[in-house]
């Protein structure tokens, strides 16, 4: 399967997924825009469909895990910027959209039934932390640039389904600081906070995941299967599933903003 956007890796039992716009820091766009989101979702396909394997690391290629969104592009999915932007989209539509990204990629990679291994260093925006966050097991470098910063278009607090994991993981106060003013961690204050698993030094941080990933696939492959099964019911009982539905909606609410002074 062709990929133009990412570098997709197997050695054993551990598969790498890596972003690879290093010219963009790894910003995404959305699916059916025919660039990295859309290849990101072939790439689960293959982990997916692939019986042989355990343990699925996702990392950047450059300087970055990944940065956001591409703010270039960001709005045309629903219009904005084209000539099919001089009318509003359908609500129908956006919804659509959004769906698709939150519940077609963040809440799949959440449920997956691998085990997934974010492998994070440089930025870590918007949709590089809901994409983190969404893993198993989130490292960091530790001058990671870790952040919530997107909130600051005007979202305040929503508009993207791993907010709840976020609280969760921070808890409510951090979290709600983070969205509102935009501050970022570095891989240690990230470790401190719980927001990531572990954080290693940033030449180290490549050796110690690949340990981890190593010291995974000597367990079952049934009873990660069946790990990550059970894993998924303790997140509906938390509620962390809901996040993703809840998600779509308001970002598609959001994209209804119109600009004006304040």
């Amino acid at each position: 399967m062709k990929l133009n956007n990412i570098i997709y890796e197997k050695e054993g039992e551990v598969a790498r997924i890596i972003f690879n716009r290093p010219e963009k820091l790894n910003a995404f766009d959305f699916p059916r825009q025919g660039g990295i989101q859309d290849d990101f979702i072939k790439a689960l396909d293959m982990v997916e469909d692939d019986d042989e394997l355990k343990v699925v690391i996702i990392k950047g290629a450059g300087r970055s895990f990944c940065s956001g969104h591409d703010l270039n592009t960001v709005g045309h999915i629903y219009g904005m910027g084209t000539k099919s932007g001089d009318k509003r989209a359908p609500q129908k539509t956006r919804l659509r959209v959004d769906r698709d990204w939150l519940e077609g990629v963040h809440a799949r990679l959440l449920n997956l039934y691998k085990v997934t291994i974010a492998q994070v260093h440089g930025h870590c925006i918007g949709e590089g932390l809901a994409i983190a966050l969404c893993c198993d097991i989130f490292a960091a470098a530790e001058t990671s640039m870790i952040g919530a910063t997107e909130q600051r278009l005007g979202f305040a607090g929503s508009g993207i389904g791993y907010i709840p994991i976020l609280m969760q993981s921070v808890g409510i106060k951090r979290a709600r600081e983070m969205m509102l003013t935009g501050r970022q961690l570095n891989g240690r204050e990230a470790e401190v906070a719980g927001l990531c698993a572990r954080c290693f030094p940033d030449d180290k941080i490549e050796e110690e995941v690949e340990k981890m990933a190593k010291a995974i696939t000597l367990l079952p492959m049934d009873g990660l299967a069946i790990g990550k099964a059970t894993t998924q019911l303790v997140y509906d009982m938390l509620g962390l599933g809901m996040g993703h539905t809840i998600g779509y909606i308001s970002h598609t609410l959001f994209t209804n903003l119109v600009y004006a002074p304040g």
